[in-house]
């Protein structure tokens, strides 16, 4: 009821005129029976919008975290979740996989729709990742069809870090269904799991226009954490003590060098020849201060 009542009375009506979605391919959805709208995941809204814009209520398969977090914003959060038809699993891999998998198709058994994000994240840069082979054994143990939808603009919308999306125009790309029956009985073959995988992500890429990566969006977010830690431990050790010391010692010898070289070539003679000078002083002058002449120092 509370879904409803969000889509159809207060959250839709505000979302359609302030962000004005378009939708294409949305006759691909069938009008009734299971299906799984496979899309690619570029922000937290995504699981907002797609909602919104079909007819048929859908159920994505959504963190535990944002089902118990405490105090008022946290049941606040919960509730939303909730009402917009998010179920709670354990994305810690193992078990909780499998509990998220039985989730799913729960779902699909009851003939409603199911979204999931085949990526398993948010892409960190907007590119197209490597899908989980949830999506593929779902699709054949509930015999359903898998519907490839992408979602285009959301990440300029509403980027991560972003509480407050900009307002500006949201796309929604429906592909047709992709029927994987003629590998019935094959779920637990994780070849097969891979080929249907792939397929759908090759549609989602031609959707969405995405470049696509070979590998898991999870390990590039953990490359990217790696690179920013080895920053900080860089920028750490050069707030440590004596180390802007060194930094200015290495600026003015620097300069120095380029003073050195702007200078004519004779000057350069005339200062090693100083340095070496027994006195200290100026090897070119006489003892009264007087310089000597260039005839006199070469008859010397």
């Amino acid at each position: 009821m509370f879904y409803w009542v969000l889509k159809t009375v207060v959250l839709g009506p505000i979302l359609k005129l302030l962000f004005r979605p378009w939708v294409e391919g949305e006759e691909n959805i069938p009008e009734d029976g299971p299906a799984i709208l496979a899309s690619n995941h570029l922000s937290f809204s995504d699981s907002i919008f797609l909602p919104l814009v079909i007819e048929r209520r859908v159920t994505f398969l959504a963190k535990a975290d944002y089902f118990t977090g405490r105090g008022v914003k946290g049941r606040m959060t919960a509730a939303f979740f909730k009402g917009v038809g998010q179920l709670p699993i354990d994305r810690s891999g193992g078990r909780a996989g499998e509990a998220a998998l039985r989730s799913g198709l729960k779902v699909l058994r009851r003939g409603e729709v199911l979204g999931i994000y085949p990526e398993g994240t948010r892409s960190p840069d907007g590119r197209l990742y490597r899908g989980r082979t949830g999506v593929a054994r779902m699709a054949l143990e509930a015999g359903c069809p898998v519907l490839p939808v992408a979602m285009i603009g959301t990440d300029k919308a509403q980027p991560t870090g972003k509480v407050v999306p900009k307002i500006m125009r949201i796309g929604i790309r429906i592909g047709k269904p992709l029927d994987f029956s003629r590998y019935e009985g094959m779920e637990d073959d994780r070849f097969v799991l891979r080929s249907i995988t792939d397929e759908i992500m090759y549609e989602l890429m031609l959707l969405s226009g995405q470049e696509y990566v070979d590998m898991y969006a999870t390990s590039m977010k953990d490359r990217i954490l790696a690179a920013a830690k080895s920053k900080a431990r860089e920028l750490q050790e050069a707030a440590r003590p004596g180390a802007a010391v060194k930094e200015l010692e290495e600026a003015l010898d620097a300069a120095e060098g380029k003073l050195r070289r702007r200078e004519p070539k004779v000057d350069d003679a005339a200062a090693d020849i100083d340095e070496t000078t027994p006195d200290g002083g100026h090897g070119d002058e006489q003892p009264d201060g007087r310089d000597v002449p260039p005839d006199e120092r070469a008859a010397s």
